[in-house]
């Protein structure tokens, strides 16, 4: 990682909202990631509320915070590919058009989660991405998405 700021932090206000991702959502989990070479990399902590049965995470926390890491990671790989500075914003804003999710082991809730993402495709308006979450260095779930970016000629309602 570099000293770079997160992908989230370089979103425009109006989309720094979101419950996962969003670093003006008080309640929400504040997801924040970087480069890490080709890689994009995350590290979220669940807490005793993101709990399924005892000692384990939820399955909802696992995929929103595929689904959070993967649109900023989306954001950050078309500003790359546009021949963005990675710590200049503002970040364009996707959001996800699928999202496939594969619990492979149960994710234990007493240690920090691991998100690593690999850019499989960018295009002008889609972003394909591939992402593993690792819980004590053991692989817990992968994810797939598509992310499609957010037209700027939509506004957020206010």
């Amino acid at each position: 990682m570099t000293d770079t700021p997160a992908f989230q932090d370089l979103y425009p206000d109006h989309w720094a909202l979101c419950y996962g991702c969003g670093r003006l959502n008080e309640h929400g989990l504040k997801i924040r990631s970087f480069w890490d070479g080709d890689e994009t990399v995350a590290t979220i902590v669940p807490r005793p509320h993101h709990t399924s049965v005892p000692g384990f995470v939820y399955g909802g926390f696992i995929a929103s915070v595929i689904d959070c890491h993967s649109t900023g990671s989306a954001a950050a790989a078309a500003h790359r590919a546009a021949g963005g500075d990675p710590a200049v914003g503002p970040y364009p804003r996707f959001l996800t058009g699928t999202l496939k999710v594969e619990y492979l082991k149960p994710t234990p809730i007493d240690a920090p989660v691991e998100l690593r993402s690999t850019i499989v495709e960018v295009k002008e308006r889609k972003v394909v991405l591939a992402t593993s979450l690792f819980s004590k260095g053991v692989l817990c779930a992968r994810g797939e998405a598509i992310l499609v970016k957010v037209p700027e000629t939509w506004t957020p309602k206010t």
